[in-house]
């Protein structure tokens, strides 16, 4: 029909010409492996952009061809993100905190024909090098900053990134055309219940997550802000917030591999971090380490901390406003939602409502995006939106998968009519507010009756004695299963079981309450900073036997 609007296809070439465009001043930034702090513009990372695009053309790097990178979070990293995609191929992103064996399964999944590696993860990638025959080249970024290797660290043909980059030939690369249903990403979950899978993203369903997070009651990502993505680029894109930084110019930040408090606290007051964004575990750390200095750094630029992953115990939200005047923006999505979902902003009703009301709403994961829809299921039936009743959460959008990258014929995780099956057992309040109650696996089913694993530990971290807190099922010849809470103290702290316990009692019936607490000095961890309740389910289930 003619009169329609242009055929404008939403793609990454058209985020870096609007870049180019209007924002080559804004800042790039970020430390290396040495600590180095490097400090550049969207200028020059365009222009290496542009070069890194002309040196994979250069090694036959075709439209669809997988790209991976090994990396850690960094200038080079951003250059990736957007040379790969400008080519037609896919950028395909390797979570570098997984076990060997794993990276080699999802490379030869993917078949990724080239990998860009930081210097200080070449033994990491020699330990599954052997077996991933489908990479034919090797690009390697150079730990010191502003140099180039001399030679291969090794006598098998490895290049080098800058060398790379310098002779690249410009004039040679061909004009890709692209559509925006055409592939420019990929991401593997973290496969804590089985083998990683692959979510393939289209250019389009990168525009379009950028774009939802910069509207006000999303991230208000803009040009004025400075962002600090903690969570790693190896997962999830960082959550999209690099390709958001380019959209709109903010300033971005990169950690490196320095994640501790202090040094996540000297980037956010070196460079006035405006936004910054994370799992819990990181800013539980960075928590203690404003504890033991209240007041002593300057984090007025701060606006917010963007928290996603898994739930954030209201008791950290509480005490990051009112000891420091933080504020805590909870956030939900997956590797399958490219990956945000939903975001809690306080609505206007509660504006001027007292702390300890909003703090019960902040501690939501918020209402859906535009053009995210969700329900929540149980028994094959949708459940009401009333705040009280459970179901698994189920979502719908242009930035969700709808099936996993190689898989063919159905897949229970998607229903008959379309929809993603999360995991994520939720209650949907009457204004489509989302509060995760449990992972779907996570639950305690103890007598037939279910218990939230959440809510438990979210109250256990509370304790002001209390570090950290997970709670998983044990065996039970009763009542088949019942909580143990597996608990890591604050230094110098003492606490015991059963003071834990009456802790615990005014807030929960008491079949809820664990029958057992532990103590340990660590919690084991995902590749990404969640807790693995896995091994903590293999480490007591045999004691719990009897």
């Amino acid at each position: 029909m003619h009169g329609l609007m242009m055929d404008y296809p939403l793609t990454v070439p058209a985020i870096m010409r609007r870049a180019r465009t209007m924002f080559g001043h804004r800042p790039v930034s970020g430390r290396r492996p040495d600590r180095t702090i490097t400090k550049t513009s969207y200028a020059v990372v365009l222009d290496r952009a542009d070069r890194l695009s002309a040196a994979l053309d250069g090694l036959g790097v075709r439209r669809g061809d997988r790209v991976a990178t090994l990396a850690w979070a960094s200038q080079e990293h951003l250059e990736a993100y957007l040379a790969i995609p400008s080519i037609g191929a896919v950028l395909h992103t390797l979570n570098l905190r997984l076990h060997p064996d794993d990276l080699s399964y999802i490379v030869n999944d993917a078949e990724d024909r080239v990998l860009i590696v930081d210097e200080s993860l070449l033994p990491l990638y020699e330990k599954f090098s052997a077996s991933t025959p489908s990479i034919e080249h090797v690009i390697v970024i150079a730990s010191t900053p502003g140099s180039a290797r001399q030679e291969a660290p090794h006598d098998n043909g490895l290049l080098d990134y800058e060398a790379l980059l310098a002779s690249a030939d410009l004039a040679s690369s061909p004009a890709v055309r692209l559509e925006e249903a055409d592939a420019a990403a990929l991401c593997y979950t973290s496969g804590t219940t089985g083998r990683p899978k692959g979510v393939l993203y289209s250019h389009r369903s990168i525009v379009l997550h950028s774009f939802s997070q910069g509207l006000a009651d999303s991230l208000a990502i803009s040009e004025c802000d400075v962002v600090l993505p903690i969570v790693p680029m190896f997962h999830v894109n960082a959550w999209g917030l690099p390709f958001t930084g380019v959209l709109f110019g903010c300033g971005q930040v990169f950690p490196g591999p320095h994640l501790d408090g202090a040094s996540v606290l000297d980037l956010i007051v070196r460079e006035k971090v405006t936004l910054t964004a994370g799992v819990p575990t990181v800013w539980l750390g960075m928590l203690q380490e404003l504890d033991r200095a209240p007041g002593t750094r300057d984090l007025s630029a701060l606006r917010c901390i963007a928290i996603g992953g898994s739930a954030a115990p209201p008791s950290m939200i509480a005490a990051y406003q009112q000891r420091h005047n933080i504020k805590i923006v909870h956030a939900w999505g997956m590797t399958e939602l490219t990956p945000l979902g939903t975001v809690c902003n306080m609505p206007a009703g509660l504006r001027d409502a007292s702390f300890d009301e909003q703090l019960r709403y902040r501690a939501r994961q918020g209402k859906p995006l535009p053009f995210v829809e969700i329900r929540a299921v149980a028994d094959g039936r949708e459940v009401p939106w009333d705040g009280a009743t459970m179901g698994e959460l189920e979502v719908r959008g242009p930035w969700v998968a709808s099936q996993y990258f190689n898989v063919d014929g159905p897949d229970q995780r998607f229903s008959e009519d379309g929809w993603f099956r999360t995991g994520d057992v939720v209650m949907i309040h009457a204004d489509g507010c989302v509060e995760l109650t449990d992972r779907a696996k996570d639950l305690v089913k103890s007598g037939g009756e279910w218990i939230s694993s959440v809510a438990l530990e979210n109250a256990l971290m509370a304790h002001p004695a209390v570090a950290e807190a997970a709670v998983i099922a044990v065996p039970h010849p009763k009542w088949d299963e019942r909580p143990l809470a597996v608990v890591v103290l604050r230094k110098d702290q003492r606490v015991t079981a059963e003071e834990l316990r009456e802790f615990l009692a005014p807030k929960f019936a008491n079949w809820w309450l664990p029958d057992a607490i532990e103590f340990t000095s660590e919690i084991p961890r995902t590749s990404v900073g969640k807790f693995k309740k896995s091994i903590l389910r293999d480490t007591y289930r045999e004691r719990y036997m009897n």
